[in-house]
């Protein structure tokens, strides 16, 4: 298997990044990002456990769910789920997490990296708190890294362009999924049924 093994042996396939792009990269966030974050309604969260093992998941919300409370703070509402917790187990293992941020329409993303925190503070919890619920916990993160990534992935995607969108038939329902994945013998959920159960907790 012809595998790149090092350093070293990466680098000489690809030339040297151009100064912006290493510039681009901050230590806090300054006004742009503020902005991108304040417009964006989804991230994903990546985080790993003790061992490496990583994980990547995804968040979403009313555009300017996440709050940055300064310019080296992300509060990051948990919202209900299905209680496996992958992502905050490993932020407790590692107190560590990188974010994603896209907003709909616009092909650059947000990137942030730093150290996290499960907070239970109530002053967390009532600035994350909107008119359906007061999270249980927030997510704090201590921005060590920030930049903005180019356009060409979502460009390339197309992600956003007039006739990307894949309809829903083309995949088996979530239910029959699921079932297929589990062995389960049980009649597989409805798409519409699923919307109706998610509805109260979104």
């Amino acid at each position: 298997m012809n595998t790149i093994g090092s350093i070293d042996a990466l680098r000489t396939l690809y030339a040297a990044p151009k100064e912006r792009a290493v510039k681009k990269q901050l230590i806090s966030l300054d006004l742009h990002c503020g902005k991108f974050i304040a417009l964006s309604p989804f991230l994903v969260l990546a985080t790993n456990n003790a061992a490496g093992d990583m994980d990547a998941s995804p968040r979403g919300g009313a555009p300017g769910f996440v709050k940055m409370q300064d310019s080296h703070t992300l509060l990051i509402p948990d919202a209900p789920g299905n209680n496996r917790l992958d992502s905050l187990e490993n932020i407790v293992a590692t107190g560590r997490a990188g974010l994603l941020f896209l907003i709909p329409g616009v092909d650059e993303s947000l990137r942030v990296n730093g150290q996290a925190v499960l907070s239970r503070e109530p002053a967390d919890l009532a600035l994350c708190a909107d008119e359906r619920r007061t999270p249980l916990l927030v997510v704090r993160l201590r921005v060590q890294e920030a930049y903005l990534h180019c356009a060409k992935a979502l460009m390339r995607s197309g992600l956003w362009r007039e006739g990307s969108r894949i309809e829903r038939s083309l995949l088996p329902t979530m239910g029959q999924m699921i079932n297929d994945q589990t062995g389960s013998q049980e009649p597989p959920e409805t798409q519409d049924a699923m919307h109706l159960r998610y509805a109260a907790d979104l």
